[in-house]
């Protein structure tokens, strides 16, 4: 779904979740169904956990059949549904990463 040229650069920063969130809203204002893009959604979801894993040490879990992550202090995190929220416009996956990490 991404189109060519989209140029993004993920290097795990937190910083590069600012890009991630304006791609998902970008293709929020093409209006697709979530079926089109949940591929794609479910992918920056993951490179948002692993922004995560990255920066606080934390670990994937399945939980429920979701993955999501535990942080080492014991909080749980699903990155890969806030990716669904901020494309439902109710999420952010820079917010979900600053929460994280101030936690």
């Amino acid at each position: 779904m991404l189109r060519e040229g989209a140029r993004l650069r993920l290097d795990h920063s937190p910083q590069s979740l600012w890009s991630v969130d304006r791609v998902i809203a970008d293709l929020r204002r093409e209006h697709p169904p979530y079926e089109a893009v949940a591929h794609a959604l479910r992918g920056f979801g993951a490179y948002a956990g692993e922004v995560l894993v990255r920066q606080l040490g934390a670990n994937w879990e399945e939980l429920d059949g979701a993955h999501v992550l535990r942080t080492p202090d014991g909080q749980l995190w699903d990155p890969i549904g806030e990716a669904r929220h901020t494309f439902e416009a109710d999420g952010s996956l820079r917010l979900l990463c600053r929460d994280a990490m101030g936690s």
